[in-house]
């Protein structure tokens, strides 16, 4: 990338992807010119294959539609913020029951016109291979970064950034029958930090005959021939827990499931062996299964792993996912408006923050993209009421009290809990969705009034 003249009213985005183009687009639209680098066609991921932007790789599905679900919400607060992804979703949608499913080649040309026409928004067709720092950019070049991108941004963040995913369920705390499992750390050392799912010897022979006989989900071709290359080296040195059983009928209960250091205050005895779910955020509202890291097929891994105790009626935010993946550890660089804190002229946005998904990676390159236009234009800064899903995923991926980050979706389990308990989870849901609309709206109201103020 060469060097240019850099002005306040001036900012880069590195990407066309979903999280690029929302962001190009939420800064043009407040009068910032966008210099947008996308490398395709020169240079097509192992994944891509259509030269148009915001190409969608693995589904056409943009998730549930319906506004008492995580991503019916989350897309209700994107059409309320100006997204693109919305007005193109709507313009190529296909038959999908409660879904919303696009047509992806009309989906992606919808968004490459509307790039390419706007005025504010000049699109160069090549390969960025090192990340401008002294100039406003955005960084969102997805989970198959380029090497030579990948190693400037590696230059950036240090030991923070990661080629692996290689991820664990997640449960509510509200779902876990607690009459069945027990809060301790082991020989009670520090803060009962974790909760601890105890096994008896059939308890856990009848889990591991499961487990090494569930079904694994497909990988990418691409994700095949990296994971054949480095193995099962991946964050953190983890490998799939299905793979570390098949090992041994006793390997796991020397790994994650050791009981050693607890005793089961129902028995007074040591259990068999023990499943530890630890707090993934601050809220303690979820938990996750440590060293549960799994590549089983989802429907799989909630018919196995509610066979642990205290988990048969758990409900799942997050199933474990393993692939290739390029991502930064965000709790420890970006804070809740996807901007280093070491540096206050780069932003990221989309899947490399450790958002998952297309609708997640979207509405973070729309916050992205708002808060740096705002900070280019001198206004306040936005803060998303926690109480919205982008606010929650804002909140979750700048959270200092996540450790062992890895990415995460939509659910309903990020969001602060309602002031009264609804035992009805449709009604909940839908309650939780309508507050936090209502206050989306608020705050968009009290941003405008504080512009017309200055």
């Amino acid at each position: 990338m060469k060097n240019s003249l850099v002005t306040a009213m001036r900012a880069n985005v590195i990407g066309a992807g979903l999280a690029g183009c929302e962001a190009a687009w939420q800064l043009a639209n407040a009068g910032i010119e966008v210099t947008l680098y996308e490398m395709k066609p020169i240079k097509f991921s192992p994944a891509h294959k259509y030269a148009g932007f915001a190409e969608l790789v693995c589904s056409n599905s943009l998730k549930a539609d319906r506004i008492e679900s995580a991503a019916g919400m989350l897309k209700e607060e994107m059409r309320i913020l100006g997204s693109l992804t919305m007005e193109a979703a709507e313009k190529s949608r296909v038959s999908a029951g409660g879904a919303l499913a696009v047509d992806r080649k009309l989906f992606s040309d919808h968004i490459t016109g509307k790039i390419m026409a706007h005025p504010l928004i000049k699109t160069v067709l090549d390969e960025v291979c090192e990340i401008p720092e002294d100039e406003y950019t955005i960084i969102a070049t997805g989970p198959l970064t380029s090497e030579l991108l990948a190693e400037s941004i590696r230059k950036i963040c240090g030991e923070y950034l990661y080629f692996h995913d290689a991820a664990a369920p997640i449960v509510s705390f509200e779902s876990i029958d607690m009459d069945k499992a027990f809060l301790a750390s082991r020989y009670d050392r520090g803060e009962a930090d974790y909760i601890n799912c105890p096994m008896e010897k059939d308890e856990y022979m009848a889990f591991y005959n499961e487990l090494v006989n569930a079904e694994g989900a497909p990988l990418h071709s691409f994700d095949t021939e990296h994971f054949e290359k480095v193995g099962y080296k991946v964050y953190e040195g983890c490998m799939p827990i299905e793979a570390l059983a098949k090992r041994g009928v006793d390997t796991m209960r020397f790994g994650p499931m050791k009981p050693v250091g607890l005793t089961d205050p129902r028995t007074g005895k040591r259990p068999y062996a023990v499943v530890q779910l630890r707090a993934e955020n601050s809220m303690g509202t979820m938990y996750n299964l440590v060293g549960f890291q799994t590549n089983l097929k989802f429907g799989e891994q909630k018919r196995v792993f509610s066979m642990i105790p205290g988990l048969q009626n758990a409900e799942f935010l997050r199933l474990g996912v393993m692939h290739r993946n390029t991502f930064i550890n965000s709790p420890e660089l970006l804070d809740e408006n996807f901007c280093m804190r070491e540096n206050e002229k780069l932003y990221f946005a989309g899947q490399i923050t450790g958002v998952e998904g297309y609708i997640e990676s979207a509405a973070s390159g729309i916050f992205a993209g708002l808060s740096l236009g705002r900070k280019l234009l001198g206004r306040s800064r936005p803060v998303l009421p926690k109480t919205t899903m982008l606010g929650s995923l804002c909140g979750y991926i700048s959270d200092c009290s996540v450790k062992n980050f890895q990415p995460m979706g939509c659910n309903m389990g990020i969001l602060p809990e309602l002031p009264a308990r609804i035992r009805d989870k449709r009604e909940k849901y839908k309650a939780l969705a309508e507050r936090g609309i209502f206050d989306l709206r608020a705050e968009l109201e009290n941003l405008n009034k504080g512009d017309c103020d200055l």
